[in-house]
């Protein structure tokens, strides 16, 4: 009887928290290096593949696509300095772009401090008064 040293896709399901049709996904797509199967047929990942698995989900979570993400850990890429090269060009890309956007947070941030010192104002009267941010949106929707 052969010992099994990997985990099975249930496993790696379970300790990376992802569904099993996702990790079939990430292996068709490139993400995950396809898994050696055992004399039954199942799927035998090593250790590592928690740790790539919980880097794509974080990954994704930032922003980057499946694409890039693909490009980061693939093993068909380049190697060495163009490969460094590559992954720093994506980088930067990536970096410029999650700038961008937190400034366009930041912005918006900035509009919801205001509208809520608004309701925060509103609130304060004694009188029954509209909520000004409601009041606000909707003139600006009718122009």
């Amino acid at each position: 009887m052969t010992r099994r040293t990997g985990l099975r896709i249930g496993s790696l399901a379970k300790a990376s928290g992802v569904s099993r049709d996702a990790l079939r996904y990430y292996e068709r797509r490139g993400l995950l290096p396809r898994a050696p199967r055992s004399e039954g047929g199942f799927r035998e990942y090593d250790a590592r593949a928690v740790e790539r698995v919980r880097f794509i989900k974080q990954a994704q979570a930032h922003g980057l696509t499946l694409g890039e993400i693909r490009d980061l850990v693939s093993y068909k890429a380049d190697v060495g300095r163009g490969r460094c090269r590559y992954v720093r060009d994506l980088l930067a890309r990536k970096l410029t772009e999650l700038e961008a956007r937190q400034r366009e947070l930041d912005t918006f941030c900035g509009t919801l401090r205001d509208y809520l010192r608004l309701c925060d104002r509103a609130l304060e009267q004694r009188t029954e008064v509209e909520c000004p941010v409601v009041d606000n949106l909707g003139r600006a929707r009718a122009r």
